[in-house]
């Protein structure tokens, strides 16, 4: 039945990370040059993220995040938290559009890969639960972004006598960092996984075949190793998966639709929604939807999170109309394509900027579906 939703994914809903506020900015810079303490650097985060509950709920959203206000960036803190993984103190430039490049982090392997006692992340969904009277959302990194920044050598050289053992202990440490958070009393997770949606650019083709993988084979090894993080979860756990081309200060790291995974991805991943960029040409069309399963729901990411213009109301309620020709309308929800800081750095729009977008988003659904 078309209206509102009284679970998750929410009408309009967001995909998570929002920009840093100016004070944390430079509290993470005073604690990261020895100027502030853990405890210090806590106590402002708290504040701020404070006021970003209260920003989303003002402006109607029902599915809450902390912004990411805790990490440096959308995935490298969570992945690093695992114990027998760290920062091995080198780089590689991911190249992005506009000429700039994101240093990521080479991986080290210490030792067999496990999910920390306490859990990762706890603490912080915690906080947000407490500050929240709405649905608190957790956006972790899909276990198949470690492709990236973990090479077969390297796990082989070190604690793992062959490459599907190191995958074996990850998806165990996953699906138990997830069950650490499900006990904790959340219900909705969101995985995101930048590499899927990748697949399709030959940029990124060439560099797997760099690293001996095949484009046509890897997203089957994506999707059993995200599967192994989440297909033990609770009942009562929604898990949505995000699928984008990259976000970074406005700018992205690859193109393609979705054609070359849809069929495969869309079916394979145990999931009960997925949030899809489509701000732009950059994304292709909707016709891969038509592999959608009729038990999933699909978040359309119409609006961009990479530049402050609001898109107009008739062209974000004709594009879901076109993308209802696929999906049942009621199957439907919109976000913006990506979140508005996968770093600190954040995308290239103002505070202020980032609200009305937000209510934009709110106010559209609210047309289409009578509420978020």
């Amino acid at each position: 039945m078309i209206g509102p939703r009284s679970k998750p994914p929410f009408r309009a809903d967001h995909v998570g990370s929002l920009l840093r506020p100016p004070a944390l900015a430079e509290a993470r810079k005073k604690w990261r040059e020895g100027g502030f303490s853990a405890e210090d650097l806590r106590i402002i985060e708290d504040a701020c993220i404070r006021e970003a509950v209260a920003m989303q709920e003002e402006v109607g959203l029902k599915g809450i995040t902390d912004g990411d206000f805790r990490r440096e960036d959308w995935f490298l803190d969570f992945m690093f938290s695992f114990d027998g993984i760290e920062r091995s103190g080198a780089h590689h430039a991911v190249p992005f559009s506009g000429g700039i490049a994101f240093p990521a982090p080479v991986a080290e392997i210490t030792g067999r890969v496990r999910c920390p006692r306490e859990g990762i992340g706890v603490d912080a969904f915690n906080f947000l639960k407490s500050v929240t009277h709405r649905t608190a959302k957790v956006c972790i990194p899909a276990p198949a972004m470690f492709f990236t920044v973990v090479e077969k050598e390297m796990a082989e050289r070190t604690a793992y006598e062959n490459w599907e053992q190191f995958w074996s202990d990850l998806g165990i440490a996953y699906a138990e960092a997830v069950g650490h958070l499900a006990r904790a009393g959340c219900t909705y997770l969101q995985i995101d996984d930048v590499n899927s949606a990748n697949i399709a650019d030959p940029n990124w083709q060439e560099f797997w075949a760099s690293r001996g993988l095949k484009a046509e084979e890897i997203i089957d090894r994506f999707i059993a190793i995200n599967n192994a993080a989440i297909e033990s979860r609770p009942q009562g756990m929604t898990v949505a998966v995000h699928m984008c081309r990259g976000n970074y200060q406005s700018e992205y790291a690859a193109s393609g639709s979705y054609d070359m995974v849809a069929e495969r991805y869309f079916n394979g991943m145990k999931v009960d929604a997925f949030f899809l960029e489509y701000d732009d040409s950059r994304s292709g069309g909707f016709e891969p939807l038509r592999f959608m399963p009729k038990d999933k729901t699909i978040v359309l990411g119409l609006m961009t999170s990479k530049t402050p213009a609001l898109e107009p109301v008739d062209v974000l309620k004709r594009r879901i109309e076109e993308a209802s020709r696929l999906v049942d309308l009621d199957r439907l929800c919109i976000s913006p394509q990506c979140g508005f800081a996968s770093t600190q750095e954040g995308n290239r729009l103002t505070e202020d900027e980032q609200r009305r977008k937000l209510r934009h988003l709110v106010e559209v659904a609210t047309e289409v579906w009578g509420g978020v």
